[in-house]
């Protein structure tokens, strides 16, 4: 198995130590990465509001990259997925702008021709290597840690665009995360906010809502007991790690819980030690 992988800004320069914990978890389960370093940044969700038109261009230029290769796409950032599906389901349904896009992309030697699949790493390691299969590679369980899944908003929505991408993921009811949680012999904790936003893209134009934002995942999480939140997102564990304390402050509530990024949830139940996986790095700890 082996996949392009898209890491995006976030997770490769403002946090190295989740694609280092991506690195470690994809060698357990043999799957061989080749890292997109000539890709570009997504736009972030920001750029289509200046450009829509050099949005297209710049992430179909990324799904060329892996679409040369002959390789499915895998991201690490909810954000990053967002806007490369996106991307790709409007060329796919749109022969016109397809051609215009590809005029720009001529003038760099790339054309987009559809081929490639864009897929989360949560997602694709359920697909192609299978719970059974990962829990094959348990050995450190989690003990019955009490752990609720952040899911934030893009990687489950809008749900026209995800087919093909998250095995059909219910986005009222996601169940992707709560299966891993479960194989690691960690306890799912159910709450409210779990499919609610994070607040990062608002922090820019409105910091306190962005804390209020990211104050109600917290509480939510905290009031149901959590040890541990675990997020499929960069962004989102920026916002519920770095500004928890600021956050708790907003909501006059304490809270001190660990965020962790998917990968690192499993590479703690697959042996890693916290340092393997630069947990300590993190604000809270763990």
């Amino acid at each position: 198995m082996k996949y392009a992988l898209y890491t995006g800004c976030t997770a490769k320069e403002s946090t190295p130590e989740l694609l280092k914990s991506t690195l470690a978890v994809a060698k357990t389960l043999g799957i061989e990465i080749e890292i997109l370093d000539e890709a570009s940044c997504c736009g972030a969700s920001h750029l289509q509001d200046f450009d829509q038109f050099l949005s297209y261009v710049l992430n179909a230029r990324n799904l060329c990259l892996a679409e040369q290769r002959g390789l499915k796409l895998v991201t690490l950032c909810n954000t990053c997925q967002l806007m490369l599906e996106n991307t790709k389901n409007k060329l796919d349904s749109d022969e016109e702008l397809k051609n215009k896009v590809n005029e720009k992309l001529k003038e760099v030697g790339y054309e987009y021709k559809g081929e490639v699949k864009v897929q989360h790493f949560l997602y694709a390691i359920l697909e192609d290597i299978g719970l059974e299969e990962i829990e094959k590679h348990i050995k450190t369980p989690l003990n019955s840690k009490k752990i609720a899944p952040f899911y934030g908003c893009h990687i489950i929505r809008p749900s026209k665009t995800k087919e093909g991408t998250n095995l059909n993921e219910n986005p009222y009811k996601p169940t992707a995360i709560e299966s891993l949680i479960k194989i690691a012999m960690g306890d799912v904790v159910e709450y409210d906010a779990k499919t609610k936003c994070c607040g990062f893209h608002v922090d820019l134009q409105n910091t306190e809502v962005s804390e209020k934002l990211t104050g109600l995942a917290l509480v939510s999480a905290n009031r149901a007991g959590a040890e541990i939140m675990v997020t499929t997102c960069p962004l989102c564990h920026l916002n519920l790690d770095v500004k928890q304390k600021s956050a708790a402050k907003e909501m006059g509530e304490d809270i001190n819980i660990p965020v962790l990024h998917l990968p690192q949830l499993l590479g703690l139940a697959f042996g890693y030690s916290k340092e393997d996986l630069g947990l300590n790095h993190h604000i809270v700890s763990m």
